[in-house]
């Protein structure tokens, strides 16, 4: 063997380890890689937003490191352990959810959380992984596409949490429900037929939903369809918003130069606004970067999900890619002002613990399905 092959050799070999390593920590690299990378935006951005706060950034540290950690210890379970707890973990969420009903703690007007000793915690977070579970077993247990009468029992599943979670009130995380067990409805095979069948339904339900929503919730609509009726109240969001995104240019003011967010003109620009405040300093090819990195992640589950073993794998990895998908947009779409305002946070930047909490379970969920499938004999 001459030092060439030798040499090429040696180089195949260390691939392979480093595969090998990976595959028994049961990490898929590249998605590893455009998370680490969203987390560290986070901290860059959230530094900045918060007035170069460190216990800020140490907080939002600890948080990151709890979620990389749930999502590290998921990716370890095989799917088929998965596919067995999922009805449990679904009844357990439905509990969860009567309990906050019971003894929920109140805050900001609303009744979302419980309180387990020092433990608090929101029980409508565990449903965006618990409704998708649920149906992805529910229908690989059944010939597909489904029949009528099993979409009729699947719309059931998705309606009883998301009326709880709606009733708290938290429209929000009810709409997020939904969408992630309609899209396994959806990778199930749900006819094009059927779902334009749905829309005078759902033009006949929304207006009368209209007549249950809070005043505040009705004030976010009509604030979106034109936010200048009230550009010192409702509509501030919304205006002050659209004028650190325009404001960033092209390339944006450069880090920490953020006048929106460092003169305090910028409301809740550290949660729910944060891409507004990354806009203003990195501009225009700032915001096309976030935006390929996101899309980057989605089409890597994507992938994963088409390489799925068996059924209740492949819509659990499909609907969860897209719900991230889903996040991405509301929150954008809600600081452009292209859609309502609903207080969803721009997945894994936003300053937060509960959220990235359960999106990095989602993506641990999705690292077993991918790397368990390479451990299997072939």
């Amino acid at each position: 063997m001459n030092i060439g092959e030798f040499t090429r050799f040696g180089s195949d070999a260390g691939r392979q380890d480093k595969v090998s390593l990976a595959v028994r920590l049961h990490m898929d690299v590249p998605l590893l890689v455009g998370l680490c990378t969203l987390a560290t935006v986070s901290l860059i951005i959230l530094y900045s937003s918060s007035g170069q706060s460190l216990d800020t950034i140490f907080r939002q540290l600890l948080r990151i490191g709890l979620a990389f950690g749930i999502m590290f210890v998921l990716a370890q379970i095989a799917p088929h352990h998965l596919k067995r707890w999922s009805v449990w973990l679904y009844l357990f969420g439905l509990v969860l959810l009567v309990a906050v009903e019971i003894i929920g703690d109140i805050g900001k007007g609303a009744q979302r959380w419980l309180e387990l000793g020092p433990i608090r915690f929101q029980p409508s977070e565990i449903m965006k992984l618990a409704v998708p579970m649920m149906l992805a077993w529910y229908f690989s247990e059944q010939p597909l596409p489904p029949r009528f009468w099993r979409l009729i029992f699947a719309a059931l599943l998705i309606a009883i949490p998301v009326g709880l979670i709606a009733k708290q009130p938290d429209l929000g995380t009810a709409v997020l429900v939904a969408i992630g067990g309609f899209l396994v409805l959806f990778f199930a095979g749900l006819s094009w037929k059927f779902m334009i069948s749905l829309i005078p339904l759902g033009v006949g339900g929304s207006w009368v939903a209209w007549h249950f929503l809070h005043d505040y919730q009705r004030q976010r609509v009509l604030t979106f369809l034109n936010p200048e009726t009230d550009p010192l109240g409702t509509g501030y969001h919304i205006i002050q918003s659209t004028i650190a995104i325009g404001s960033g240019g092209v390339y944006g003011k450069g880090w920490l130069n953020g006048t929106q967010s460092s003169l305090d003109f910028l409301p809740e620009r550290s949660t729910d606004f944060i891409f507004a405040a990354y806009a203003e300093e990195f501009g225009f090819i700032g915001a096309l970067i976030l935006l390929a990195v996101y899309l980057f992640i989605v089409a890597r589950c994507l992938y994963i999900a088409s390489q799925g073993q068996d059924t209740f794998a492949r819509l659990l990895a499909a609907s969860l890619a897209v719900t991230f998908m889903v996040y991405v947009i509301i929150n954008t779409g809600m600081v452009t002002g292209l859609l309502p305002v609903v207080g969803v946070p721009l997945p894994l930047v936003s300053y937060g613990g509960t959220s990235i909490v359960t999106l990095m379970a989602g993506f641990g969920i999705l690292m077993s399905i991918q790397t368990h499938r390479k451990l299997l004999p072939t």
